[in-house]
């Protein structure tokens, strides 16, 4: 059983394999030192080799072996389990049969195997350490009784064997326990290492697409660091080279100067080039004891401004709310009374025309309150998927229920294949709705019967879903087209000029746009592009 904590795949691959190459170099100087001691000028007189031929084999096999194994360090990651059990075996044969040849240096070559050891159990689980351990003195013992029993060795060589499987069960224990939490914090570090690399660009990229101007000068007015707006508001200037602030902006350079200075803050707005517009510079430093960098801070007034006039239509269009909910009831009592009053027998041709206008008026006005609080109330936007051709004859089909058509045409053009798009349904039936509405209204020319299609088509082969609303009316001139949207802005004496202008705003509440295109031959288009359906693509 592997007691190893998870690891990331890469970071422990990458530290085994250098264990592996340290543990195979070592086993290599292992066996060279055993050739050492089998072919040295001192085994001829002062270290004596009791079998020399058999000592010089196992160190040429042992350093053949080793040799293959340091060359294959990386292969070795794929057969981890297998290549350990092979060495170890080779290691404990290696050892046993040179303390059988040299029995001289016994106490030695056995300690050298703590190594091998120490090295195989941060490669093994605790389990297989432990065999190891275990094999290596059971190892040992068995020689030692070999060499008492068929050599007259003295009993004491049994003294031996125990010490050494403690020391070899202690540095299993040891070694393993030890790897474990090595490669665990190596592993660690190295996640907090990509987490840490993953913020600063997640920063540096928030930095870059802020708003707000940011530059970064040392204390020799160089500039070290600017996000986009900064050089934006700098005038785009040419990229490479040192940048010098006081060259690129020289106000800005002066108003620095006099902030690190005297500690004075100008904060008057500034045009730092020409065609860009004017920023409200803030000054802070780097860190409290780091005077030799200083943060530049560039506000754009225009988003100011136009944060302060999103302010100012929300608190007018509440405004407008309550001043309609106010509105709403005398304009129903005077309504009341000119329908009374319509009923009336007594009046003349010109009283019961007037009475006519002012119903007339009284439906204008009550459309714009409806308009108004429709507006003041708008729900956010909770897009579905819909197949654009069902959804189109559904809307024709519900349209002609509910309007006597007469002699005019609603008809449908759809396509052969679903056109999947993202949308609130509620808000494009109202939108849809208010443009057929328009059309059969005003999308005729005098005398003639008004003919609407509404067209479902892409942009492109793969493109964007559309939407088309188009008559074959008079069209719409250039320069009333470009105000159609605007609100309260209308051509007709009854209309409220809010309807196109609500059509726009639900449009863009679901990501789409609405924008009218002329038509060759006469007539208008309201095209609504909507947001494509992408499906995620599913893999086995």
């Amino acid at each position: 059983m592997n007691n190893s904590k998870q690891v990331d795949p890469v970071s422990n691959g990458e530290i085994l394999r250098r264990e592996l190459y340290f543990a195979n170099l070592f086993r290599l100087l292992e066996a060279t030192f055993y050739a050492g001691l089998a072919f040295s000028p001192l085994a001829v007189g002062w270290i004596h080799l009791d079998f020399p031929l058999l000592a010089n084999s196992v160190s040429i096999l042992y350093l053949l072996f080793a040799t293959a194994m340091l060359v294959l360090t990386r292969r070795q990651l794929h057969y981890q389990v297998g290549t350990a059990i092979i060495t170890a075996t080779v290691d404990v044969l290696a050892m046993v049969l040179m303390i059988t040849a040299l029995s001289d240096a016994r106490t030695g070559i056995a300690m050298m195997l703590l190594v091998n050891i120490g090295a195989a159990a941060l490669l093994l689980s605790l389990r297989g350490a432990l065999i190891y351990a275990g094999g290596a003195t059971l190892a040992i013992l068995l020689q030692s009784i070999f060499e008492i029993t068929f050599f007259h060795h003295p009993a004491q060589l049994l003294v031996a064997p125990p010490l050494f499987g403690l020391a070899y069960t202690a540095s299993a224990w040891i070694n393993h326990t030890l790897g474990r939490q090595m490669r665990a914090a190596e592993a660690l570090a190295e996640r907090r290492g990509i987490d840490l690399a993953n913020l600063s660009q997640v920063n540096e990229l928030i930095i870059r697409r802020m708003k707000t101007g940011v530059l970064l000068v040392d204390e020799g007015n160089h500039i070290h660091q600017m996000n986009e707006s900064a050089w934006l508001l700098l005038g785009s200037p040419p990229a490479g080279g040192r940048r010098d602030l006081g060259r690129l902006a020289p106000e800005l350079s002066r108003r620095l100067y006099h902030w690190r200075t005297y500690a004075k803050l100008d904060a008057s707005a500034v045009t730092l080039a020409e065609g860009v517009p004017e920023v409200v510079p803030r000054f802070t430093r780097l860190a409290a004891n780091d005077d030799s960098h200083t943060l530049i801070f560039l506000d754009d007034t225009s988003l100011v401004s136009r944060r302060a006039e999103e302010m100012t239509l929300a608190s007018l269009g509440r405004l407008s709310a309550s001043i309609a909910h106010e509105i709403r009831n005398p304009l129903a009592a005077i309504r009341y009374s000119a329908q009374l009053l319509d009923e009336s027998s007594g009046l003349n041709s010109e009283d019961t025309h007037l009475v006519e206008i002012i119903n007339n008026h009284c439906v204008r006005l009550n459309d714009i309150i409806e308009n108004i609080l429709q507006l003041s109330r708008r729900d956010r936007s909770r897009p579905e998927v819909i197949d654009l051709n069902d959804w189109v004859l559904r809307f024709i089909e519900e349209y002609s229920e509910a309007n006597d058509l007469g002699e005019d045409s609603l008809h449908a053009v759809v396509q052969p294949n679903a056109v999947e798009a993202t949308v609130d349904i509620q808000h494009l039936q109202q939108v849809v709705w208010n443009l057929v509405q328009n059309a059969m209204r005003y999308g005729r020319l005098p005398g003639e019967a008004a003919r609407v299609r509404v067209i479902v088509r892409h942009a492109s082969e793969h493109g964007s879903p559309l939407l088309e609303v188009i008559d074959r009316g008079p069209g719409i001139p250039p320069k009333v087209a470009a105000k159609v949207f605007e609100p309260f802005f209308t051509t007709h004496e009854l209309g409220t000029g809010l309807g196109l202008y609500l059509a726009k705003q639900m449009c863009e509440v679901n990501q789409a746009n609405l924008e009218y295109v002329p038509v060759a031959g006469g007539g208008s288009c309201f095209r609504i592009t909507l947001v494509a359906f992408m499906r995620m693509a599913v893999t086995a």
